[in-house]
């Protein structure tokens, strides 16, 4: 499109959240700008499993995350970024595990979670199933509706599709640097490239909202959650289906938290693997199109996230994925993940000006709610 200084909805940030209301907003026939301080995706949105974990949801978030769920397969299709519905499996290596499988399944429709045995979770695996080792490995459970992405690309085919539509531009390198609600209504954003005019602005920043409105941030309590994360290969020909996720990540998922045979497994991990806890471990892994494992990941709190990764949390990470897999994956990259958390809430979405609303996710399940987060959103400042 023509650059025009005047849009319907300016969204400021371009990762998943961001560019996901500016979707949802040009597929209605708004006029839509994204602008990024960046030169390309670089956040959190690129640093994750790219797993949309639908399933593990509960309350609030599992109507958000179904209501994704249906836009992720839409824009997919629009935007012609690679989407798996392969599900994701849950993998039991003990009673306690099971149980709290066992409980959800019982709670959810027919064929949501399915509980299987040891030999059908590896058929559901898919080839993996067979080529690894998957030691001590009693049962699991198939998680029908969770889907996957490419994190490494799908924001920048979202971003692309985007700047292709008549009504929509995606600008980068292109800083907000104020914001001024407007006597007859709308918003004056100045940005390091010129003035834009919005009739509504949506900030998604994720965990860089205290940069803009930190007092805001800080009402909300705030924080950056930094992760250890890295990707491997496995011996060629290893395939999985779904994404892959063990006991931490039942201590981790409200789902699995909520079920009463949680306790019982959060006292059995604290017993044969504490450092898992002490890292707030989330054992799981999935596999790019290109065969790539995405391995984690661990999670440690801060104001300001240190850039510094500790070795011996990556470590015992890949011990435990060892011992899942039953072979080491090869590490060939190592990152830090880093997205915002609260322990107020796991959604912040607030007008912090006339016109102006602030959107983030605070659980880290940005990529799960995103579209369902946008969707409501958009619903509700274009009545």
């Amino acid at each position: 499109m023509n650059k025009e200084t005047s849009t319907d909805l300016l969204v400021v940030g371009a990762g998943i959240v961001g560019l996901a209301h500016a979707a949802v907003a040009a597929d209605r026939g708004l006029t839509v700008r994204v602008i990024d301080r960046d030169h390309q995706a670089v956040g959190a949105s690129i640093r994750n499993f790219g797993h949309c974990c639908i399933t593990a949801q509960s309350g609030e978030l599992y109507e958000l995350a179904q209501a994704s769920r249906r836009q992720w397969l839409r824009f997919s299709e629009l935007a012609g970024f690679w989407a798996a519905t392969s599900g994701a499996v849950v993998v039991a290596r003990t009673d306690a595990e099971l149980a709290v499988l066992r409980e959800l399944s019982a709670s959810r429709e027919p064929g949501q979670v399915t509980v299987l045995d040891a030999a059908a979770t590896r058929a559901k695996l898919g080839p993996a199933g067979t080529q690894a080792g998957w030691p001590e490995l009693i049962g699991g459970a198939f998680l029908r509706d969770d889907l996957r992405v490419d994190p490494r690309t799908t924001v920048g085919r979202i971003a692309s599709w985007l700047d292709s539509l008549p009504n929509a531009e995606v600008s980068w390198n292109t800083t907000a640097a104020g914001f001024t609600p407007l006597p007859d209504g709308g918003v004056r954003v100045s940005t390091s490239r010129g003035d834009i005019t919005a009739s509504r602005v949506v900030v998604c920043v994720g965990h860089d909202l205290d940069h803009l409105f930190p007092e805001e941030a800080a009402a909300h309590r705030i924080q950056r959650c930094s992760l250890n994360m890295a990707l491997g290969r496995m011996p060629d020909g290893f395939h999985l289906g779904p994404a892959v996720l063990t006991a931490t990540s039942m201590l981790r998922y409200p789902a699995f938290v909520e079920t009463a045979a949680a306790g019982a497994l959060r006292d059995e991990v604290s017993t044969t693997a504490p450092e898992l806890l002490e890292i707030g471990a989330n054992v799981m892994f999935t596999q790019r199109p290109d065969g790539s494992l995405l391995l984690g990941d661990s999670h440690h709190y801060h104001q300001s996230a240190p850039p510094f990764l500790d070795e011996s949390v990556t470590e015992t990470l890949l011990e435990h994925l060892e011992a899942t897999l039953g072979s080491r994956p090869r590490v060939i990259e190592r990152w830090q993940g880093v997205y915002a958390s609260s322990e107020v809430g796991p959604l912040f979405q607030q007008e912090v000006l006339p016109q102006v609303t602030a959107v983030s996710v605070t659980s880290g399940v940005g990529m799960t709610l995103s579209f369902g987060l946008a969707e409501r959103t958009i619903d509700s400042l274009f009545a």
